[in-house]
């Protein structure tokens, strides 16, 4: 087993260290060194030595055009016409060889832009040549203009490429201050050249002359060559070429101003010409010993290309051969691993994911069986597979027990909710019905809203544990009032207004889930949505079923957004924690999955959301049709109570209908007032049914009666049809009219409230008269769950 797993990773090892050493070898050593060796021969021929004769003449043609310019003889122009003609034949040469594909190749980018820049400034030469012969040019401008072209062509010296060797790369750069050096000279000899052919030297010519002699001087101090190149250096240096330099360059320095020169022409001539000459070969020279020097160097990278050629075709070859013989033996271990982990994660374990859904019982051992891999470094690895899958498979049902766990805990909680949430709700009811005071009326009103509210919540938790809410009502129940009931579930609910929905109603076993639908739905159109905004409900028959749009006019939703909410309202998959702000969504696609019902959101014309709820045709049915009568106050909540909580729910907080009902529409019937009590005046809903009644008329008070009360045989009161009820509400025969009062447009907050009083009064002893009715039928009919607490709740 050891000699196997040694053996193996050998070869391995072998393997890539051969071929990283291989390229590495290749890539650092042959072609780096070799392309940089054709390189270096390829800008030497195409670029440095057909610029070399190009520099000098520029010196010539410079030295000439500044002595023409001081004394413009016809000598002195044929001289300059032959310096130019030999400028422009070597300038031919250099742009066609620089310019050509071999030199572009070799060049690097900026050397290619030096290049580039050079020939520009042998394009604008033609120029200065003309400057010149009309005589528009000083000295002193010409001497620049020729010095900055000189310039541009020691800039390509110093970015072109060399050996990658160091004493190699020394040596040229020497020779490049040598050539540097020449170049300083030559500046001077133009610059006096032309002072001496006006007979006179100006103070600016004599500074710059200083200027040109102290560099010369100093480049010539700082230069440092190898052994032989140096000593011939000095001879150059120190030799009587030089000296004879230096005495006239000193005489000239401490000449007074605008006299006459120190020196002749003819004398000045000899000196700088024999000095440059001794200064040109010996350049010369030293560049012929750097090329034997870099010969060597340049052979050396020959062989490495040649040895690393063969050696590393060998080590490719070897390379191959052991490759081959060891993943055969691989590839069949690994084939079998790929094959029992895609089995795993593709077929095994999803079917175990799906069982625990189901709720089944999952054996560990008999789903995750032990494969044999062998006993090598594969085996190995297998042998950490199978522990991988069944710790898989364990924690999948450890983790899908636990998630049961957890959803029943939370629904239990949530059941414990529901109820305690029942009984508030039940204590509130029986204290608003005790209650006759105004004011402790709205504020009862306020936390039955608020308990309602958390009904809701109760249930989203059910809705999140995979159960059902245990509201549900046994009669159909009109459209407009499940609309209502939704409303009145969300906080801000004045600022919804429910359109006419027709005679239509919804079976009772669905009314309660898709209040809370609604109710969902309303509430997000109203969070997102400005407070100064209303949210529009209407609803209507479609071939279809029935459909209910939720408008709100907000800033909407982006289109990737949009399609993702749909999706996720489209199918109703597992809650993912990580998206607890879309728990509304979630729980409207649970609840719309269980009743086949279609939500769909789209953009608003009003820029907000448009909620789309289609409910299908087998929850929708035809209501019967609820019309106002002369009932006394007892007969109208009896007939409320029996139409279920939802009934009762949609005029609780609509105090601006039950003070003032609008007329009936065409075609439609009429709402029953409110049978529960009413709040004060000042806290009127928004919520309305038919047209619009944002501005009701303000309840009319009783007018006071005149009339003896009578009594009975037993002496108490005689009881008097409608006198306790709103004169709004009450049935007028035909003929009979009602005597409006003298202080009906003006109405004290304190008559309101005795008002709403007295009418809390009639509408609880009639309410209390229908509870008994109801409560009598009900005992003829089966009982709710237990777990169903809240199936007869008042939907508020």
């Amino acid at each position: 087993m050891r000699s196997r797993s040694a053996n193996l990773r050998t070869k391995v090892i072998a393997l890539l260290a051969s071929l990283v050493a291989l390229w590495a070898f290749a890539a650092w050593v042959t072609l780096r060194e070799g392309v940089n060796l054709l390189g270096v021969q390829a800008v030497d021929s195409q670029i440095v030595s057909p610029s070399e004769p190009l520099l000098l003449d520029l010196q010539v043609e410079r030295r000439r055009t500044v002595a023409y310019l001081g004394d413009p003889t016809a000598e002195r122009k044929g001289a300059l016409d032959d310096a130019r003609a030999a400028v422009d034949e070597n300038a031919k040469v250099f742009m066609s060889s620089a310019r050509g594909r071999l030199a572009r190749l070799a060049a690097d980018r900026e050397a290619e832009q030096r290049v580039d820049e050079t020939i520009a400034e042998l394009d604008r030469l033609k120029n200065v040549r003309e400057s010149v012969d009309s005589r528009s040019i000083d000295r002193a401008s010409t001497i620049t203009t020729y010095s900055s072209l000189v310039e541009s062509l020691f800039a390509i010296y110093d970015v072109v490429g060399t050996l990658d060797d160091t004493e190699i790369q020394q040596d040229t750069r020497n020779l490049i201050e040598l050539y540097r050096l020449r170049e300083i000279i030559s500046q001077e000899d133009a610059l006096l050249t032309g002072a001496l052919a006006t007979s006179r030297i100006t103070a600016g010519e004599q500074y710059r002359f200083t200027e040109l002699v102290i560099s010369q001087r100093f480049v010539a101090g700082r230069t440092k060559l190898n052994d032989a190149d140096q000593r011939a250096f000095n001879q150059v240096v120190n030799g009587d070429a030089f000296r004879s330099l230096r005495q006239l360059e000193d005489r000239i320095i401490n000449a007074r101003t605008s006299a006459r020169p120190p020196v002749t022409v003819e004398e000045w001539d000899e000196v700088a010409d024999n000095a440059l000459t001794h200064l040109q070969e010996m350049v010369l020279d030293s560049g012929d010993n750097v090329v034997q020097r870099a010969a060597p160097v340049a052979v050396g990278v020959i062989v490495r290309l040649v040895l690393a050629a063969g050696l590393g075709l060998l080590a490719v070859i070897a390379s191959i051969v052991v490759s081959i013989t060891t993943a055969r033996a691989l590839v069949a271990q690994l084939q079998r691993l790929r094959d029992a982990a895609h089995q795993l994660a593709d077929e095994r374990l999803p079917a175990v994911v799906e069982r625990l859904q189901r709720g089944e019982k999952v054996d560990v051992a008999a789903e995750a069986p032990p494969l044999d891999f062998g006993s090598d470094e594969i085996g190995q690895v297998g042998q950490a597979f199978n522990a991988v899958q069944e710790t898989a498979v364990r924690t999948a049902v450890e983790q899908a027990e636990l998630r049961r766990n957890v959803r029943d805990v939370f629904l239990n909680l949530a059941r414990r909710t529901q109820a305690l949430v029942h009984r508030q709700v039940t204590l509130l009811d029986e204290m608003e019905r005790r209650q006759e005071d105004a004011d402790e009326l709205e504020d009862l009103f306020r936390v039955d809203h608020l308990a309602t509210r958390m009904r809701r919540n109760a249930e989203n938790l059910i809705v999140l544990s995979g159960a059902t809410p245990g509201r549900g009502w046994r009669r159909n129940v009109p459209m407009v009032d499940v609309a209502r009931a939704a409303v009145q579930e969300v906080e801000d609910y004045t600022r919804v207004k429910v359109m006419p929905f027709g005679s239509v109603a919804l079976v009772g076993r669905a009314a309660g889930d898709i209040i809370h639908l609604l109710a969902e739905l309303i509430e997000n159109a109203l969070t997102f949505s400005p407070k100064s905004t209303p949210v529009e409900v209407r609803g209507q028959l479609v071939a279809n079923g029935f459909a209910i749009e939720i408008e709100d006019r907000g800033l909407g939703m982006a289109e990737d957004d949009l399609d993702a909410a749909n999706a996720g309202l489209a199918t109703a998959v597992e809650f993912n924690l990580a998206d607890v702000k879309k728990l509304g969504l979630f729980v409207v696609s649970r609840l719309a999955a269980k009743h086949h019902i279609a939500v769909r959101l789209k953009p608003s014309p009003y820029g907000g959301t448009t909620a789309v709820v289609l409910i299908p045709k087998d929850l929708v049915t035809t209501a019967d049709p609820i019309v106002a009568t002369s009932a006394p106050a007892a007969d109208a909540a009896k007939e409320a109570a029996a139409a279920g909580d939802a009934q009762r729910a949609s005029t609780t907080r609509q105090t601006s209908v039950a003070l003032a009902e609008p007329a009936p529409v065409h075609g439609e019937t009429v709402e029953l007032p409110a049978v529960r009590p009413l709040r004060a005046a000042a806290d009127a809903a928004a919520v309305v049914e038919g047209p619009d009644t944002s501005v009701p008329s303000a309840p009319q008070r009783p007018a006071p009666s005149t009339t003896r009360v009578e009594h009975t045989e037993h002496g108490l009161p005689m009881r008097v049809r409608q006198a306790n009820i709103a004169r709004q509400l009450r049935d007028t025969s035909p003929g009979q009219t009602t005597a409006p009062d003298d202080d009906e447009a003006v109405r004290s907050p304190d008559d309101i409230r005795r008002m709403m009083a007295s009418y809390q009064s009639g509408t609880r002893r009639g309410r209390d008269d229908a509870a008994r009715l109801v409560n009598a039928d009900d005992q003829q009919e089966p009982h709710a769950a237990a777990d169903e607490t809240v199936a007869v709740e008042t939907d508020r």
